[in-house]
């Protein structure tokens, strides 16, 4: 009688929006297939098929959904498809949805993973990357304009993005606290009335499927409790943190599986803003504390995770491939290179999961508040001036053979060694930004004729 009535109930709570979980299934689906382009195109993706062709969110809820995954740690568009999973069918819902968001991303970077380590040095091998490193970095300029144009809609918001350029670029300022001081800035700018930090009114449209099925009523998934908060939360984290202390335990603080382990979970926890957020962090402490991918490593992983369908964080999956490869004790290289690749994975995404599952009902209760509206705006804000400190990081190393650091009056940064510029690295990468902005390329047709380009380059004896 049990198992009935809980099927009736969740029934029932399928008929009122009329949603079955078979075509939200397919939908899924579908997002997985197209999220190419990294979080700006991803996002596009969800909200035309969402919110404009399905009608089943609105987009005011859309954004503030969006603003709230922008200010979590991880990646946000495969946030942002957990939490509208969530609404519709409950945790099992969001668990479909962000899991089918990664999973063509992990088999292909896991494919790719193993041919770049056997092949990796090949001259055809590296011709291949050569030409994805140029449109990468056209590709990571595009994201800075498009987030830029939607966020940066006022003096205000265009100066917070500089302030944090500035500061994570030539200072160095840890990110957690550029979005602290954002979010306190927007909060205090919208306590006291200021337009600059209105939330944005899209527009869109008023009846979408959940709007009107939360307007009618509130579903049990979506209402705030102690209970279900802590149950909530003692199932994720162990999901989470009770592998990393069996590999602790068993293998020691040593262990590379240990370090992979410890490494990504720290990064789940303290970096924010998304994958272009969260790749210079990577790409910092895994090439240069703990010495795992070399930095035109990082750019080829990021070529991959560019290709592939799936969030652009999915690169920590061949950064852990990469690590365990090189460091396999007694395990065949690529075997330790699986186990490495998946590990990174499963600590990365699994506190995604926790933080939705957590917040999401706190943040609908908080819809209209303005002052929070105004901290996730001013946090937006901050994200473009990260994301253009995260492209001109990938300009560096790819227009550029050698960089020098430079320290010294509260500045650390790396500048170019001018006469080490790549020439066919530069052209390309031209070649690449004016095929996406003059004459409006779609990405996957600009990746396919870099690689072409850069297997011709090799074979001409150019590069």
């Amino acid at each position: 009688m049990t198992t009935l009535a809980a099927g009736q109930k969740a029934a029932s709570r399928e008929e009122a929006h009329g949603i079955a979980f078979s075509d939200a299934l397919a939908v899924w689906l579908r997002v997985a297939i197209l999220s190419f382009g990294g979080p700006a195109g991803q996002i596009a993706v969800m909200h035309r098929i969402l919110v404009e062709e399905k009608n089943w969110i609105s987009e005011a809820r859309f954004l503030h959904a969006l603003n709230y995954c922008m200010l979590l740690p991880g990646p946000e568009a495969q946030q942002l498809a957990t939490y509208i999973g969530w609404l519709l069918h409950r945790t099992v819902g969001g668990i479909v949805a962000g899991g089918l968001f990664i999973l063509p991303g992990v088999i292909a970077i896991m494919a790719l993973s193993y041919i770049y380590a056997a092949y990796g040095n090949v001259g055809f091998v590296e011709a291949l990357f050569f030409g994805l490193k140029a449109a990468v970095l056209a590709i990571v300029i595009q994201a800075v304009v498009r987030i830029g144009k939607r966020a940066l809609r006022n003096p205000v918001m265009i100066a917070i993005a500089a302030i944090a350029f500035v500061a994570i670029f030539f200072f160095a300022a840890p990110f957690p606290l550029i979005v602290v001081a954002a979010g306190v800035i927007g909060y205090i700018g919208a306590r006291l009335g200021r337009p600059e930090f209105a939330a944005i009114e899209h527009g869109g449209k008023d009846a979408a499927v959940i709007d009107s099925l939360l307007d009618e009523m509130v579903p049990e998934h979506v209402r705030p409790s102690a209970s279900r908060a802590l149950r909530v939360g003692a199932i994720w984290l162990a999901l989470w943190l009770v592998p990393v202390a069996a590999l602790l335990i068993g293998l020691g603080p040593s262990n590379v599986f240990s370090q992979i382990a410890i490494f990504f979970s720290k990064m789940a926890m303290v970096t924010f803003g998304g994958a272009y957020a969260v790749l210079a962090y990577v790409a910092q402490q895994a090439a240069n504390y703990y010495h795992w991918v070399e930095p035109r490593e990082m750019l080829d992983g990021l070529g991959m995770a560019e290709t592939t369908p799936g969030p652009l964080i999915m690169v920590v999956q061949f950064v852990g491939f990469m690590a365990a490869f090189r460091e396999a004790g007694g395990l065949s290289p690529m075997l330790a290179g699986t186990l490495g690749g998946l590990l990174a994975t499963w600590v990365t995404f699994t506190p995604c999961f926790l933080w939705i599952f957590l917040g999401g009902p706190y943040i609908e209760t908080m819809r209209g508040n303005k002052a929070l509206a105004g901290a996730l705006s001013a946090i937006t804000a901050a994200v473009v001036g990260v994301i253009l400190n995260l492209s001109i990081w990938f300009a560096l190393h790819t227009i550029f053979r050698q960089t020098f650091p430079v320290q010294g009056f509260g500045l650390f940064f790396d500048a170019p060694a001018l006469r080490s510029v790549d020439w066919p690295a530069l052209a390309l990468s031209i070649a690449a930004a004016t095929a996406i902005f003059r004459f409006n390329i779609g990405m996957l047709v600009v990746l396919a004729a870099s690689c072409i380009t850069g297997v011709l380059l090799r074979l001409t004896g150019i590069i």
